[in-house]
């Protein structure tokens, strides 16, 4: 059993567990709650009607959440020749190749997102094991084996986060920071929320969004109301 903290018990206390809020009642009462000594990052967690064990049941993707996330992401590309140069140039913080993959097999994991062009795969596809249970393994579908890496660094930088299910069949992602106006932070929400809800698979039957809470880095979560 998870033992927490007195401050994060007593920030529990004041969230009722029985009610659904709506997004902007669950940020304000979550921002209202006592603070931890650091800007906290909020993060929803939606739980989806599927079967994780079925692969044409699994959600993966990417969305740029029009408020940012208000953090500095780091970048390692992997890309050569014109396409590194366009990286750098984007702001990617660490761009190589065969010596990239070396260094990432060599235990470095100092990353949030991993873009690589089409050609670079030879390197990449020998990481799964590494990157896979990361959840940092690029893949077309999230927008991160790109052609246009430049653009991708752009996007990431910008905003965009990467989410997949897990094996209980959630998903997760930050919204952005506890100092966020409460606005901001339910326009990512609903950007968010919009993006997964059109990759319902189509083998997925009944309710496809089952729960959705959200809450702070070192806080309580509140469940959110949801009629889709």
């Amino acid at each position: 059993m998870t033992k927490h903290s007195k401050r994060f018990n007593q920030a529990a206390a004041k969230v009722d567990r029985e009610q659904n809020y709506s997004p902007a009642e669950a940020f304000d009462l979550l921002k209202g709650l006592p603070a931890a000594k650091f800007d906290e990052t909020f993060e929803v967690a939606i739980r989806l009607g599927i079967d994780p064990r079925k692969s044409d049941q699994l959600v993966r993707g990417a969305v740029s959440l029009p408020k940012g996330l208000g953090k500095k992401v780091f970048i390692a590309v992997f890309a050569e020749g014109e396409k590194a140069e366009a990286a750098k140039e984007a702001g990617a913080d660490v761009v190589g190749s065969a010596d990239l993959a070396e260094r990432i097999q060599g235990g470095w994991m100092g990353f949030d997102v991993v873009i690589a062009s089409p050609d670079m795969m030879k390197y990449v596809g020998r990481l799964g094991k590494v990157l896979g249970p990361q959840g940092k393994m690029p893949s077309p579908k999230s927008g991160t084996v790109t052609a246009d890496v430049a653009q991708a660094v752009t996007d990431f930088k910008a905003g965009k986060v990467e989410f997949r299910t897990d094996a209980g069949g959630n998903v997760h992602a930050p919204l952005g920071k506890r100092s966020f106006d409460t606005n901001d932070l339910v326009a990512n929400l609903g950007a968010f929320l919009d993006h997964v809800t059109g990759l319902r698979p189509a083998a997925v039957k009944g309710v496809f969004v089952r729960k959705i809470s959200v809450s702070t880095t070192m806080g309580p979560g509140a469940t959110i109301q949801y009629g889709g």
